[in-house]
């Protein structure tokens, strides 16, 4: 997660709705008509199944409070407002009472194409679609529980597991590479990248191992874990993930895949 970011927050009203210009709106709407067709062909079916129940608005920016009440439904999840950017302990405590946070900002024509911090693009077409499954629910309510009994050394490899799965997960589904994770489905050129990319290693899901990539949050993905079923998930929160991190930590990091980020100046 970048530190610094150029965006405000949109601040909601009393009942809860944000009110977003029409040159705002318009930015979603088209975002979501580029992204959709893509989005029908390379995403897995868990992700597609979730747009359909959701059912959001392709011509202006959803509400929090709207989707919120479908998730409610569904799932015991509802969507949340928040600043730009949050620390992973109060990203961590969201999740485990089973509300997510969205970026209440949309990103600017400047910015259509690629954004580094997460947009209202990003969190509500994203991120809610898997948040009407179960699995996907009771994972990410899991992964916060287990965010608040960790040390805040811990928070960097935790958060590998939620990073290589929620947000850039692929699925194997009859054979064929699906794209499931949230970062790939708001992101133009990812989500191909992920599926298609000759150069891309996509390994098999295994949490020590996942817990032992580093990643950068900037660039297109050089590696992927592939589950071959949700329940795979259900089954990694089973296990006892505080000792899977000191584990982690004993055997270290992989070496990286990618160059590392350049500092400014």
């Amino acid at each position: 997660m970048p530190k610094h970011t150029k965006y405000a927050a949109k601040q909601p009203d009393a009942a809860g709705f944000i009110h977003y210009t029409p040159e705002e709106d318009k930015v979603w709407q088209d975002l979501a008509l580029q992204q959709q067709p893509r989005v029908n062909r390379l995403m897995a079916d868990a992700f597609l199944e979730g747009q359909r129940k959701l059912d959001l608005p392709m011509h202006r920016v959803p509400q929090c409070v709207e989707v919120s009440e479908t998730l409610t439904d569904l799932t015991g999840w509802k969507v949340e407002p928040v600043p730009a950017l949050i620390g992973f302990s109060q990203f961590f405590e969201m999740l485990s009472k089973r509300c997510f946070p969205a970026a209440s900002f949309i990103r600017s024509r400047e910015d259509f194409d690629y954004i580094e911090e997460p947009d209202i693009f990003h969190e509500i077409y994203g991120h809610t679609p898997l948040l009407t499954n179960p699995h996907f629910a009771k994972f990410s309510q899991k992964i916060g529980e287990i965010g608040l009994q960790c040390e805040k050394s811990d928070y960097s490899w935790l958060i590998r597991l939620y990073w290589f799965t929620v947000e850039f997960g692929l699925m194997r589904e009859e054979g064929e590479i699906k794209a499931l994770g949230s970062g790939l489905a708001s992101s133009p050129g990812e989500l191909a990248h992920s599926v298609h990319e000759p150069t891309v290693v996509r390994k098999e899901f295994d949490v020590i191992d996942i817990l032992r990539t580093p990643y950068r949050i900037d660039i297109n993905q050089p590696i992927y874990f592939v589950l071959d079923s949700v329940e795979q998930l259900l089954e990694a929160i089973e296990r006892d993930l505080l000792a899977d991190i000191k584990d982690a930590q004993r055997l270290g990091l992989h070496a990286p895949t990618y160059e590392p980020k350049k500092k400014a100046g």
